[in-house]
């Protein structure tokens, strides 16, 4: 009797999992790069080193699965840590699952997300932004686009012919202590007295067609006690608003936008424009990019300009060689540093840099 009821248990068990179709998949990136910069502090010293946060792209190690649970509906997970290829240290201030760590229902209606996640700012750029957070990118002028992820959040994306609507709300959006730095702001939120501290939200409209697409999304950032980047109240803000596109012409995708930041933390200059234009184009094996960028302070004359050229070669569908060119020029006050790979190696204010960085990329 009990080797039949435990038969039967095999059996009923054995058809929820058929029927579940649950998936789990191991996916990751590693990508190594050795740069050079000159005009490296106050004595203008050369600099080579292999950078800890990014060659190409990020390198990171993933963990996503997702079950079926009929009717339309699937529940998934994405556990996702970054990795110092320089050591094997973790990145994000040191999170075990620091690029993402979310759980999601999904459907025909679009996505619902809790965890650690990317803002929709992040989203709204991906496709406009052809160099992304490599080496030389918009992450040297602005910190934030490689970083934009918020802890303790609930997310909304859904798509609907070629329509994306996507929202974030963060109740506590940075505990991590790892800066100054995007890795780590110490700002835990979360409060049971103040209904803004920390708090964090975002959202965007995007819309993408076979041969072009545009986008606007708005992400604000709250400050708290002990927050870094002089967002030390939660009546400081933090606000960045982004329109981007892209069109595709003759196997060439050309990319652009334009970003209003006004940051209450910075005193001195709360507002800044960033703009940007690129070209991506590949031509068999090979991918070349090129992009300049721009970020202008509206008080002063502190400006930065990086323009940045790269060229991939694919030795396979998972691995490729690369070589990244940028130069910064800085105006006013300005000390933007040309290589956004790891922290340290800028210039002086006012004075222009230049890096090349080669490297090896392999995901799997």
């Amino acid at each position: 009797m009990i080797k039949k009821i435990a038969s039967t248990i095999a059996l009923v068990s054995l058809g929820g999992v058929t029927h579940a179709q649950s998936s789990v998949q191991i996916y990751g990136i590693m990508d190594t790069a050795v740069e050079y910069m000159n005009n490296v502090g106050a004595t203008k010293t050369s600099l080579t080193r292999m950078p800890n946060l990014t060659g190409s792209v990020p390198s990171r190690l993933g963990f996503r699965g997702r079950e079926d649970l009929g009717g339309g509906l699937s529940a998934s997970f994405i556990l996702e840590m970054g990795i110092g290829p320089d050591s094997g240290a973790f990145n994000q201030g040191g999170r075990g699952f620091g690029r993402q760590s979310v759980v999601s229902l999904n459907g025909p209606w679009g996505s619902l997300g809790l965890g650690r996640q990317y803002t929709m700012l992040f989203w709204s750029v991906l496709d406009a932004d052809v160099i992304g957070p490599s080496l030389h990118g918009m992450g040297s002028l602005d910190s934030y686009f490689p970083n934009a992820r918020t802890d303790n959040a609930i997310s909304y994306k859904g798509t609907f012919s070629g329509l994306t609507l996507g929202a974030t709300y963060s109740f506590g959006r940075d505990a991590v202590n790892a800066g100054p730095s995007p890795g780590g702001t110490n700002c835990a939120g979360e409060s049971s007295t103040d209904s803004k501290t920390c708090r964090e939200w975002s959202a965007m409209v995007k819309y993408d067609t076979a041969s072009w697409g545009a986008a606007l999304a708005h992400d604000e950032l709250r400050g708290g006690p002990g927050a870094f980047a002089g967002l030390t109240s939660s009546d400081k803000a933090d606000k960045r608003t982004m329109l981007n596109g892209y069109v595709k012409v003759s196997g060439a995708k050309i990319g652009g936008g334009y970003m209003r930041r006004k940051n209450d933390g910075y005193v001195a200059s709360p507002r800044n424009d960033l703009w940007f234009v690129g070209v991506t184009y590949p031509m068999g094996p090979w991918t070349v990019d090129a992009q300049y960028n721009q970020l202008k302070y509206k008080d002063n004359s502190d400006k930065g300009q990086l323009v940045v050229l790269r060229g991939t070669y694919n030795l396979s569908k998972r691995t490729a060689v690369y070589a990244s060119l940028g130069y910064v020029k800085n105006s006013g006050n300005a000390a933007f540093g040309v290589s956004g790979a790891q922290a340290g190696g800028t210039p002086m204010p006012g004075v222009n840099q230049t890096g090349f960085g080669a490297g090896l990329r392999h995901s799997f």
